[in-house]
């Protein structure tokens, strides 16, 4: 993983400096080709020897949501020619910390037992932004494994709050 990192980071940070003017419209764009270049199918027939980095370019431009722009059209052939399709979601969570690094935010997964309404959430993003120190750019998943309670983590910092992980201490604390 540490590879694709490394190969990850100069397309990254390319990107960043080139798309200064709109960074929030590049990270779409972005966001978008690192979900379909996740696709098991697509990176099977990227690495097939008979199809060519046209036909590449065309299925996933194809299944973009938005139109990509003309910066974003050359940025994925570039990554397309030099064969760095499964490359695409590294370069894009390298891309979104960088832009969060400009604007002083942090991405932060929020792992909950059960569904949770925008209200909460806010409150939720409150309580975290305060407890961390920094705007966070909340997303939430569903783990039922957690049984109830959030767990939370923003970068490599984790709160666990979790039934599960308090279960798993009185495991160790009867255990000791």
């Amino acid at each position: 993983m540490a590879e694709l990192a490394t190969i990850a980071r100069p397309y990254a940070e390319a990107l960043f400096k080139s798309a200064k003017a709109d960074l929030n419209g590049t990270a779409v764009w972005l966001d978008q080709l690192a979900a379909i270049a996740g696709n098991e199918q697509l990176l099977k027939f990227a690495d097939s020897p008979k199809v060519t980095d046209q036909q590449i370019f065309d299925v996933i431009s194809g299944v973009v949501k938005t139109a990509l722009a003309e910066n974003g059209k050359n940025f994925l052939r570039v990554v397309i020619e030099n064969g760095r399709v499964d490359a695409l979601p590294e370069i894009a969570a390298q891309f979104r910390a960088l832009k969060n690094a400009q604007g002083g935010s942090a991405d932060a997964t929020v792992y909950s037992a059960f569904p949770m309404d925008d209200k909460a959430i806010a409150e939720l993003s409150g309580v975290l932004e305060k407890r961390f120190g920094s705007k966070l750019n909340i997303m939430v998943e569903l783990d039922a494994s957690l049984i109830g309670g959030i767990r939370v983590v923003v970068g490599d910092e984790v709160l666990d709050t979790s039934v599960k992980a308090r279960l798993d201490q009185m495991k160790i604390a009867l255990t000791a």
